[in-house]
């Protein structure tokens, strides 16, 4: 190899030091960035010639060399809608455009598909999940039946409307009725909600019969009105009777089969109009609902109802499996959305764009979106995952390229001082 082939390689080796320098620069500057995945250095030897009698000019490139695939340090975040996926996968996110329609405030999107790491996801005053670099969640919607609409895949924006009140359709009543003959009448409350979202207490009396100690009559009464006031007429009423084990057996004077329901209809009319209500009483021969063990008095287990009155959206959750719903003030809840992850065949060849953001590539192949844990993968909810980048390992290899590139320039200038030593010769 000649003198002039020495300060071209030497020359290369500078180079690809310097593509070293732009890597290490960038994994340092950006080892606190979320989702950040690291660019490591492959350096290539070129040869011009290398025969067993002759080595001619080599030369060094230096190509980046991605670590997508590995994985950086999940930690805890005080954002609970903050994401991590733990192991392979992307979030689908959107990039905004700006809206060109004057007056228009609808948000549109980029056609192009991004994918990112960076889960660092709040929502913004539109309503839709963005992270911090300003990249919008892509989800698939569920509808209010619950089915997941896995055609669509696009950013979610999130009602934040009020919900409309629930009217009280079913009651489930849990009781035990005492079998001591000549129990004293007791009287029990219900709160229901009408059709406007008020609160309604219905009345029921539980009077034991006089000649028949596993015999009740559960009289049910409007709000305001109660046995023995001057509205003496029930809503409704029916005969409970219950067999020797404890358990109800009829109502009305007609037996049940065993492990049948056992309701009541309650023919209910507030200031909103009619409305019918199903008083659960268990099941016939079963335990749970009203039974007849000993005792002085009713023991009262529990009352549920269906009903609700208007609610407030209050905030949002999202759990490992991707299912994103929203709470709202009076405790309903509604499944809006869930978010796929996309994987990749070769993801360390997907396309790097700013913001820590990827496209897919022609070495990458095409994203495969399918639910959270279909690829082995999961996501840990109110965490981020940090940036995978050593700092210790990047100060290790930024000495290694300094020294590196002090010894290619120490060539050139040992070459020169050669050159200059012929061309001293000929003078």
């Amino acid at each position: 190899m000649s003198i002039f082939g020495a300060l071209d390689t030497s020359v290369s080796g500078m180079q690809a030091q310097s593509s070293a320098f732009t890597n290490i620069s960038d994994n340092i500057a950006n080892s606190q960035t979320t989702g950040y995945k690291g660019v490591d250095t492959n350096f290539i030897n070129y040869l011009v010639q290398s025969t067993p009698t002759s080595n001619g000019a080599d030369s060094v490139i230096a190509h980046p060399d991605y670590t997508n695939t590995v994985q950086g340090t999940v930690t805890q975040s005080t954002d609970p809608l903050a994401l991590a996926i733990s192991g392979q996968g992307y979030f689908n996110v959107s990039e905004p455009t700006a809206n060109t329609t004057a007056g228009s405030t609808a948000q549109t999107f980029q056609a192009q598909q991004y994918y990112t790491r960076a889960g660092d996801f709040s929502l913004n005053k539109q309503g839709y999940l963005v992270n911090g670099s300003g990249a919008f969640l892509n989800a698939w919607p569920i509808s209010a039946s619950g089915v997941v609409n896995t055609a669509s895949l696009a950013p979610i924006q999130i009602p934040q409307t009020t919900t409309p009140p629930v009217a009280t359709q079913n009651v489930t009543l849990s009781a035990a009725l005492p079998t001591t003959p000549g129990t004293t009448p007791v009287d029990t409350q219900v709160d229901v909600y009408d059709s406007l979202g008020n609160m309604q207490q219905l009345n029921l009396n539980w009077t034991q019969s006089s000649t028949n100690s596993n015999q009740w009559t559960m009289a049910v009464y409007s709000p305001g009105d109660t046995a023995g006031s001057t509205a003496t007429t029930p809503i409704t009423s029916a005969t409970l009777t219950f067999g020797n084990n404890g358990t109800l057996s009829a109502i009305n004077g007609t037996a049940g089969t065993a492990g049948q329901s056992a309701t009541v209809a309650v023919p209910a009319n507030f200031g909103s109009g009619s409305q019918p209500i199903t008083l659960n009483l268990g099941t016939f021969g079963g335990t749970s609902g009203l039974t007849e063990y000993a005792g002085t008095s009713i023991n009262l287990q529990g009352i549920t109802q269906d009903g609700t009155p208007p609610g407030n959206f209050s905030n949002l959750s999202i759990d490992n499996q991707g299912n994103i719903t929203v709470n709202y003030s009076n405790g309903f809840s509604q499944a809006v959305a869930q978010i796929p992850l996309a994987t990749f065949a070769a993801p360390d060849a997907l396309q790097n764009q700013s913001g820590q953001l990827y496209t897919a590539s022609q070495g990458s192949g095409a994203a495969t979106v399918n639910a959270v844990g279909s690829n082995g993968n999961s996501l840990v909810t109110g965490s981020i995952e940090s940036s995978n980048v050593d700092i210790a390992t990047q100060f290790t290899n930024l000495i290694t390229a300094q020294q590196a590139y002090t010894a290619n320039s120490k060539v050139i200038t040992t070459a020169q001082q050669l050159l200059q030593t012929v061309v001293n010769m000929v003078q």
